[in-house]
């Protein structure tokens, strides 16, 4: 015999029993002052920008990181910041990172963008990565390099927070790109910019949503990485040779050479529970 939990009306799918009373998603600093007297302390829940997929000349370009989960308790403030998902763009340079986010004690960084190469951004862990190299988590769990696994994934590597996965750099004949690292919030595929036939990689597949699904097809015309799964949805499909958006805090698709135009990564969200 066995029982579900769900199926307790005293059981409560939130930390500690708590209530949910607060889901920030604009982005910027908002200001909170309606917190009830006599209320000290709260948990939160905090989720960065994810960052936005590359564009290169030739070939494709890389997709972008996962913005950053941290969650714990901390003293109430009157303010808090959601990150912003980095901004994609037809411009042949890196992607533009994801925005930080923070209440309080409680703060997540925002992921990498793209590479200026056809390489991926690794994920944020409390604070933005590096290079290939995402940064510790809020947890003290250590960064993660390279295609490496870690809370917070480096460079196509897998994680809660999980890094954009590498575009392709050859330009002639058949090229699969690869696809986004798995995890709760995940990064962008990248791209595959080819005069042959081209498919880019899909946006990474989330515990809960799917990673966009990259395009297929015969030249430079086609090969758009998808955009990571969020938090709280679906990565967005690729469009031709133009990159997928992130879902909420996912990293964006890369695109096929300047053709096209790179996915943005998604913007970041902030629970506070009481």
């Amino acid at each position: 015999m066995s029982a579900s939990i769900y199926s307790n009306s005293q059981f409560t799918d939130s930390p500690y029993g708590l209530k949910l009373q607060r889901t920030i998603t604009a982005t910027g600093t908002t200001s909170i002052t309606d917190i009830p007297a006599g209320i000290n302390r709260v948990y939160a829940i905090v989720i960065g920008g994810g960052g936005a997929g590359s564009t290169q000349t030739t070939g494709g370009g890389g997709g972008g990181g996962a913005g950053g989960y941290s969650a714990g308790w901390t003293y109430i403030s009157t303010s808090v910041t959601v990150g912003t998902g980095g901004t994609g763009t037809a411009t042949a340079a890196a992607g533009n990172n994801g925005g930080s986010s923070i209440y309080g004690m409680v703060m997540a960084g925002g992921g990498l963008g793209g590479q200026n190469s056809a390489a991926g951004g690794p994920a944020a862990g409390a604070t933005p990565g590096t290079g290939n190299t995402s940064a510790i988590s809020y947890t003290g769990a250590p960064n993660a390099g390279n295609q490496t696994i870690g809370y917070a994934g480096g460079r196509s590597g897998a994680g809660v927070s999980s890094g954009g996965s590498d575009g392709s750099a050859t330009v002639t004949g058949t090229v699969t790109a690869n696809s986004g690292g798995r995890g709760l919030i995940c990064g962008g595929g990248g791209a595959a910019g080819t005069a042959g036939t081209g498919t880019g990689g899909a946006g990474g597949t989330g515990d809960f949503y799917a990673g966009g699904t990259g395009t297929s097809g015969t030249g430079i015309t086609f090969g758009g990485g998808g955009g990571g799964a969020g938090y709280t949805s679906v990565g967005a499909n690729a469009s031709a040779n133009n990159g997928g958006n992130g879902g909420s805090g996912g990293g964006g698709g890369g695109a096929a050479s300047t053709a096209g135009t790179a996915g943005s990564g998604g913007n970041g969200v902030v629970y506070i529970y009481y």
